[in-house]
């Protein structure tokens, strides 16, 4: 007679906690962030920073660090305003690195009231559109002289 697995006692909807440094599927990151999982797919095209390991059949298997880079990108793009292109040209001035999360045991800031203020953000994708129009300007005046 076989033992009963008690694993399949555990209700089907409770999940086993993972250890932080564990790796997630893109179910489990897609369910954590809130987003589905076609931006993470999508942000992956967009964000080379985020590399997950993909095993085969093409399941992808993300990294603390790929979590860790993919909730900042989704908080700049969500709640900060940026927009895609902005986020890329913070990664790519180092401005969002790794190790500029806060850590998980330190103090979460609170944000000031400027941040808050939805003008602001309307104001950067506004100076994010005109950065981006001006290179083309001086790409159209390079090519034309």
């Amino acid at each position: 007679m076989a033992m009963p697995n008690p694993a399949r006692k555990l209700a089907p909807n409770r999940r086993v906690e993972k250890s932080p440094s564990a790796f997630r599927t893109i179910s489990e990151v897609a369910e954590e962030l809130d987003v589905p999982q076609h931006v993470l797919r999508f942000w992956e095209t967009k964000f080379p920073q985020v590399r997950p390991l993909k095993r085969g059949g093409g399941r992808r298997y993300y990294r603390p660090e790929d979590v860790e880079m993919l909730r900042r990108i989704r908080s700049l793009l969500y709640q900060e305003g940026y927009t895609i292109k902005g986020v890329q040209r913070l990664l790519r001035e180092g401005g969002l690195r790794s190790d500029a999360a806060p850590s998980a045991a330190g103090p979460v800031e609170e944000p000031s009231a400027a941040d808050l203020d939805p003008r602001r953000t309307g104001l950067r994708r506004l100076l994010e559109d005109l950065e981006d129009m001006r290179a083309m300007v001086e790409d159209i005046r390079r090519r034309l002289a």
